[in-house]
């Protein structure tokens, strides 16, 4: 396991292939995606509610309705998965358009299933002699009875949807605020060392001020970026290795980087600055009290379709209580925008003991930003 300092690219750290797989749902408006198993699952058990509910009703002639639930079942389940295979084909054309037009045209298109349905289902059961359908109204009656259901039914579902995505849309906004205002208390608190560093370098060595002022202009550039733009796994430990770029030059020899980060992608998605303040506490508590320094080793591997990072560092036996405290309001900083970003998908988990201590991020990984983990 070789020692660096510093490595000077990790761009070849990473694997090229894709290992995340995202969910390929592209649709910006209130309608979910049709075509995933869960909505279809969904659908079914309502239409199966509602035909029990019209089998004990009265239907007509019908002397025995309990006898008419396996028909009653099969013309509501054809409908349907009907309407959902329809609304499945169309999804992308109504993920272009807005929400009203969406709602509209989804609706006339429950409709025109349902009456194309229930003419077939008339004259089948017509034909066939079928209790259900051969029924003493007239059949302009019942299609329009079929109809006047599937409009209520289809109007009810579609509100609900709405209502879901309103809903979803008001929490996401409302963690979005929260994220930015955890994201804009974290200010690295190595900045006057740093700049006692640049003001150090700035006669002597003036190319590297130069190189240090702007990889700490990069920090905190990230730092004050929207809290709604999710970083790649690749900028992340760059940007950590800006911040131990900075660190060394202040820290010297007493600062040694272990990275092993070969089997992680670097096109995976995540939070902006989940993996510097770490980093930085791993210095801040690890390697500044020891008089000698030490290693902080920075493992990660894909385990499962989740992202596995752990930062190791040295401690004092008795480490400061200032610097302790610290550590926990930094740690629960991280924990926080985890569960908004993740919900109970992400984690933070720390191992103390008596020389050492270990932090682990977990998380999904994912490629695209509209990836949601289902919490």
């Amino acid at each position: 396991m070789a020692l660096t300092r510093i490595p000077n690219s990790l761009h070849s750290a990473f694997s090229s292939r894709s290992v995340c797989h995202g969910n390929g749902n592209t649709s910006n408006n209130f309608l979910p995606d049709f075509c995933h198993i869960r909505i279809v699952f969904i659908v079914i058990v309502i239409a199966e509610l509602l035909a029990f509910i019209l089998a004990l009703a009265p239907q007509g002639r019908a002397l025995d309705r309990w006898s008419n639930l396996s028909l009653i079942s099969l013309f509501m389940q054809w409908v349907a998965l009907s309407c959902t295979a329809l609304l499945c084909l169309c999804r992308n054309y109504l993920g272009r358009i807005n929400d009203l037009a969406a709602g509209l045209l989804s609706f006339l298109l429950i409709l025109l299933v349902t009456a194309l349905l229930s003419e077939a289902a008339y004259w089948i059961g017509h034909n066939n002699g079928l209790d259900y359908a051969v029924i003493s109204d007239p059949q302009t009656t019942f299609l329009l009875r079929n109809m006047t259901v599937s409009g209520i039914i289809g109007a009810v579902v579609l509100r609900y949807f709405y209502v879901q995505h309103q809903t979803r849309q008001t929490m996401e906004a409302e963690s979005q605020s929260r994220i930015q205002a955890l994201q804009s208390r974290i200010r690295p608190h190595f900045l006057f060392n740093s700049l006692n560093t640049v003001a150090s370098l700035t006669r002597s060595q003036p190319a590297l001020a130069e190189t240090l002022i702007e990889d700490l202009a990069e920090l905190f550039r990230v730092s004050l970026s929207d809290a709604a733009r999710l970083s790649t796994l690749e900028e992340e430990l760059a940007l950590s290795r800006r911040y131990l770029g900075i660190e060394q030059l202040r820290l010297g020899d007493r600062l040694q980087v272990d990275w092993q980060i070969k089997d992680l992608p670097g096109t995976a998605r995540l939070p902006a600055l989940l993996i510097q303040p770490l980093v930085e506490n791993a210095i801040y508590h690890g390697i500044e009290p020891c008089p000698k320094g030490g290693i902080i080793r920075i493992h990660g591997h894909l385990q499962n379709k989740r992202i596995i990072i752990s930062i190791a560092n040295p401690r004092m036996s008795r480490p400061h209580p200032e610097r302790r405290n610290s550590n926990h309001m930094a740690m629960a900083n991280i924990r926080e925008r985890l569960r908004l970003y993740y919900g109970k998908q992400g984690r933070l988990e720390t191992r103390q003991e008596r020389t050492s201590f270990q932090a682990s991020l977990s998380f999904p990984c994912q490629e695209h930003d509209n990836e949601h983990p289902d919490h």
